[in-house]
């Protein structure tokens, strides 16, 4: 009996031992889950390069385009039908030429009616006026007349003048760049007729940025050279600089240039313009391709201890691949140049080569 109950003492033990294991092993299970290894922080490559300063020449080089010196819409002044359309495509023409005819035979009936009236009203204002000295008629009476005179005399002239604006003349010499009508259409007032161009003199438009706005004075002079006349060079000044910039912040140039002899740049080509005898100064500078946003807001990454920090600076110009940095960085800092758009602030970064 003794050893019976030994015996289930003994296998009693070894069931909660067994037991206590088994609950340890499933203790450590649920921490190892409700503790889960740290995650393994992820490193972005990227690719680098060294804001570094170096000695900048102003001079500013742009590509522009070939705008005529002088651009006329030749308007219609009233309404009725082209009796007469003596232009053509390409024509040349001076200004005050006829260009069209308008009809103008209703407008010449209205003419001689207004006249009649107009006669008639004077004879009668004449009449009254006699009768009025007479003490035969009213000062009401001849003031009404006289003023139905001069509404009368007001309709004839403007009659005629409608008549004198049936010739639709030149406003300046030129060449027809666009025909808008042909013989024998109505038109109303206002309607555009032509467009004459004037290329004896031709300006070039282009857009400069604040920074280089700034280095540019009236009268300045550009050189321009254009693919269309390889090895020919052009010079003008610059006759406008927009006072007030676009939604862009860029502003409008304009350089007058003369066409002389058989090498006459059509409006539309494409130029280069530069910009020269500017001063050589010493400038931050780091690639373009560092910017993270536009030139208008313009951030970089730079690195920190392994890290990618974003950074606001304010620039001073483009130049070719590089930007000029006035503000927000200093020499021989590291900024991203690739491998921008898998950063955020603080991102732990390799350098690839």
């Amino acid at each position: 009996m003794k050893r019976k109950y030994i015996i289930t003492l003994v296998i009693v033990c070894i069931l909660i031992v067994i037991v206590v294991i088994k609950l340890t092993s499933n203790k450590k299970h649920l921490d190892s889950k409700n503790n889960p290894a740290p995650a393994k922080v992820v490193t972005i490559p990227v690719q680098v390069d060294t804001a570094k300063i170096q000695n900048l020449n102003t001079g500013i080089a742009k590509t522009a385009s070939v705008a005529p010196f002088i651009e006329a819409k030749v308007m219609s002044t009233l309404n009725g039908t082209i009796k007469q359309l003596n232009i053509n495509l390409g024509q040349n023409v001076t200004q005050g030429q006829v260009l069209a005819l308008i009809d103008t035979r209703v407008l010449e009936i209205d003419l001689q009616k207004s006249q009649a009236n107009e006669l008639k009203l004077k004879n009668d204002l004449g009449i009254y006026k006699e009768l009025l000295a007479g003490e035969a008629a009213t000062r009401e009476k001849v003031d009404e007349l006289a003023l139905d005179y001069q509404n009368a005399v007001n309709e004839t002239s403007r009659i005629r003048k409608q008549i004198k604006d049936a010739r639709i003349l030149a406003p300046t010499s030129g060449s027809i760049s666009v025909k808008s009508i042909e013989q024998g259409v109505y038109v109303n007032a206002g309607t555009e007729i032509a467009t004459i161009v004037n290329l004896s003199k031709t300006k070039v438009e282009l857009m400069l940025t604040e920074a280089e706005v700034y280095q540019i004075k009236l009268g300045q002079r550009a050189n321009i050279t254009t693919e269309v006349f390889p090895g020919s060079e052009f010079s003008g000044n610059v006759t406008f600089i927009s006072p007030q910039a676009d939604e862009t912040k860029s502003y409008k140039v304009e350089i007058l240039l003369n066409n002389a002899g058989d090498k006459v740049m059509r409006s539309g080509t494409i130029v280069n313009v530069q910009f020269s005898n500017l001063n050589t100064k010493q400038q931050l500078m780091i690639p373009r391709s560092a910017i993270i946003e536009s030139l208008q807001n313009p951030q970089v990454y730079i690195v920190n201890n392994g890290h990618a920090k974003i950074q606001k600076i304010e620039i001073d110009g483009e130049f070719g691949n590089m930007i000029a940095v006035r503000k927000g960085l200093n020499a021989n800092d590291i900024v991203v140049t690739s491998g921008q758009i898998n950063l955020k602030n603080g991102t732990q970064i390799s350098i690839s080569k």
